[in-house]
């Protein structure tokens, strides 16, 4: 199977998990780039050998500049439970990110309203209710200083439009190479570091519980972060 490097870490009749490689579409854009439900159709059209289309619905987004884990139903009735799991919070989302070692807060909790600017593609976080904002929140803890950064992990409570990079922009640490929200500088594969790392549920079908890992990338700050 050709992921541009991405993975498969879990499959059955229902559902299909990917660990996303970073810089890769999840969906298709204006840019016309192959997009990771491209791939993964692709995958499942010559796994099954069928010449028509076949039924494959997104459970959750992340960033093109992100890395890790997505979720895809194969099913619709699949696709219809995990998205009332989503509703109900009944997903965990774990991510780490890389952020400055100034950052002194080894755990706590960042929340207020968000409100996406659809022209920027940016989301901004205000401490009360503003017109057309939605409450969201994440909670956090760091996990590891290293030289010069720190490895923080977020549990999100809430799934809003970039909620973790905007969050952590508003208190002063932007995510490491993610420029839209105030890194000074860019990393050279164009992501930034921000990894979605775990998900735990109850399976839509069988009702057991799945619990999945993701590996970070094996470049730059992240290879520091491995011997965690």
């Amino acid at each position: 199977m050709n992921l541009i490097e991405s993975e498969i870490l879990y499959e059955d009749n229902h559902l299909i998990i990917i660990n996303k490689k970073t810089g890769v579409l999840v969906q298709g854009d204006i840019t016309g780039d192959l997009s990771l439900i491209e791939i993964v159709k692709d995958y499942l059209k010559k796994k099954y050998n069928k010449k028509g289309n076949v039924f494959l619905g997104l459970v959750n987004r992340i960033d093109r500049p992100t890395s890790g884990i997505v979720i895809f139903a194969k099913t619709s009735k699949a696709l219809s439970r995990m998205n009332k799991k989503l509703r109900n919070r009944e997903i965990k989302k774990i991510y780490w990110l890389i952020i400055s070692n100034k950052f002194r807060s080894n755990y706590g909790e960042i929340k207020g309203w968000f409100k996406k600017n659809k022209k920027q593609n940016k989301s901004y976080l205000w401490d009360e209710e503003v017109k057309n904002s939605k409450y969201g929140s994440l909670l956090f803890k760091k996990l590891k200083n290293l030289d010069n950064y720190s490895l923080v992990e977020v549990e999100l409570i809430t799934g809003r439009h970039h909620q973790i990079r905007c969050s952590f922009s508003k208190i002063g640490y932007p995510v490491l190479g993610d420029l839209k929200y105030g890194s000074k500088r860019s990393n050279k594969d164009g992501g930034i570091y921000l990894h979605s790392k775990e998900v735990e549920f109850t399976h839509p079908v069988s009702e057991k519980k799945i619990v999945i890992e993701a590996k970070t990338p094996l470049t730059g700050l992240w290879s520091a972060s491995l011997s965690y």
